[in-house]
C-alpha cells in the first residue's frame, strides 16, 4: 500500500472497511441496513491510531516510519478483532471491541428513531460514533471514568465528524443531566446492575451489558414509584474490561477447585461459575449443570427488583437463584 498519497490511503481504508462489513454480513450480522451503513461509513481507523499486539509488547501506529508496519496497522484496524488501545502497568485498561460483537450488541439494543442512549465505557469512541451515525449526536451520551480515555475519544469522534456528549465520570452513577434514557449499553463487564441506571431509564427502556462472560438484555418496567428490570442472557459469549466505579461490587471469580479439566475449561460451565461467584460451590455447580442438561447462557437471566438483584436459571422465581453483589 502506498499510503503517502492521501487519495490512495483513503481508497485502501475504504476497501478494508467494506471488507470488514462484508465479513460481518457473511456471518449473519448487520441485517439492519441502517447499522450496515454506519459500519460502512464510520472509519474505525480514526479511533485506533495505535493499538497493541503480541500481548502488549508491540505497538502498531498510524505514523510508523516503516510503510510495511503502517499497512499492517491499517489491516488490523479493520480486522474483526478486539484491539488493545490502552495498557497501564501491564493491565489492559481500554480496548476497541470486536466489530462483529459490536454489531450484535447494537442490533440487540433495538434502538428506534428519536431515542436517547447512554453508553457506559467510552473506549476509543468508535461505538459512540456508530450510535451517533444512527441516532444523531444529540441523542448519544458516553461516560468513562478515565479523563485520558474521554479526551482521546472526544478527539477521535471529532476527527470522524461526530460530537456526542463525552462525559468524564463514574459510569456506575450514569449521567442524570441528559436522561431519561431509552437505552443503556455498557462496553465493560459488570458484577451487578448499578441501581442509578434504572433511576435514569424511561419507561420500557432496555439495558444491554456484559456480565460474567455473557451479555444480559434487561427490559425496564416502571410502576410508580418503583422500577424493576428483568431479562435473559444472549447465547453469545462476551469478554470485556471490567467496569470501574464506586459501586461496581466485588469481582466474581470462578473457583474450579479439583474439577476435571474438561469441565473447568468448558466456557459454558465457567459462565455459570462466573455468574454465581462464591454463592455456589463448584462441585455443586457441576452437579446442577449436568442435572439440568448442561444449560447454555440463554437459559439464565437476571432480575432487579425492590433493592435486590439475582441471577436465575429458567425461572426468576424458580428453585435455582443466586444473589448478585449489592450495587
Amino acid at each position: 500500500m502506498d499510503d503517502t498519497h492521501p487519495d490512495r490511503f483513503a481508497e485502501a481504508a475504504t476497501g478494508e472497511r467494506w471488507a470488514m462489513v462484508r465479513g460481518i454480513v457473511a456471518r449473519g450480522g448487520l441485517g439492519d441496513p441502517r447499522w450496515r451503513a454506519a459500519f460502512e461509513e464510520v472509519p474505525r481507523h480514526l479511533f485506533v491510531p495505535y493499538y497493541f499486539v503480541a500481548g502488549g509488547t508491540d505497538r502498531l501506529w498510524c505514523e510508523d516510519p516503516d510503510p510495511v508496519r503502517r499497512a499492517r496497522w491499517l489491516r488490523g484496524a479493520y480486522a474483526d478483532e478486539a484491539l488493545a488501545t490502552r495498557i497501564r502497568d501491564g493491565e489492559l485498561i481500554s480496548s476497541s471491541s470486536q466489530p462483529s460483537l459490536m454489531a450484535r450488541m447494537l442490533d440487540e439494543l433495538d434502538v428506534r428513531d428519536g431515542q436517547r442512549v447512554l453508553e457506559i465505557g467510552a473506549g476509543s469512541g468508535y461505538n459512540a460514533a456508530l450510535l451517533a451515525h444512527r441516532l444523531g449526536d444529540d441523542a448519544v451520551t458516553t461516560v468513562d471514568l478515565d479523563p485520558e480515555i474521554t479526551e482521546s475519544a472526544r478527539r477521535h469522534l471529532a476527527a470522524a465528524g461526530h460530537h456526542p456528549a463525552v462525559i468524564t465520570g463514574d459510569g456506575t452513577r450514569g449521567w442524570p443531566p441528559r436522561g431519561p434514557y431509552d437505552r443503556i449499553i455498557a462496553t465493560c463487564t459488570l458484577s451487578c446492575v448499578p441501581p442509578a441506571w434504572l433511576d435514569q431509564c424511561a419507561p420500557d427502556a432496555r439495558i444491554l451489558a456484559p456480565l460474567a462472560t455473557g451479555l444480559i438484555v434487561l427490559q425496564v418496567r416502571v410502576t410508580a414509584p418503583r422500577r424493576y428490570a428483568e431479562g435473559r442472557f444472549l447465547r453469545t459469549p462476551a469478554y470485556f474490561v471490567p467496569l470501574r466505579g464506586s459501586t461496581t461490587g466485588p469481582a466474581r471469580r470462578p473457583h474450579t477447585g479439583a474439577l476435571p479439566r474438561r469441565f473447568s475449561e468448558d466456557e459454558r460451565f465457567r459462565f455459570l461459575l462466573e455468574l454465581t461467584g462464591s454463592s455456589l460451590d463448584p462441585h455443586e455447580a457441576l452437579s446442577l449443570w449436568q442435572r439440568e442438561g448442561c444449560p447454555g447462557r440463554e437459559r439464565f437471566g437476571i432480575t432487579v427488583r425492590d433493592g435486590r438483584q439475582w441471577a436465575w436459571l429458567d425461572d426468576p422465581e424458580g428453585p435455582y437463584a443466586w444473589p448478585l453483589p449489592e450495587g
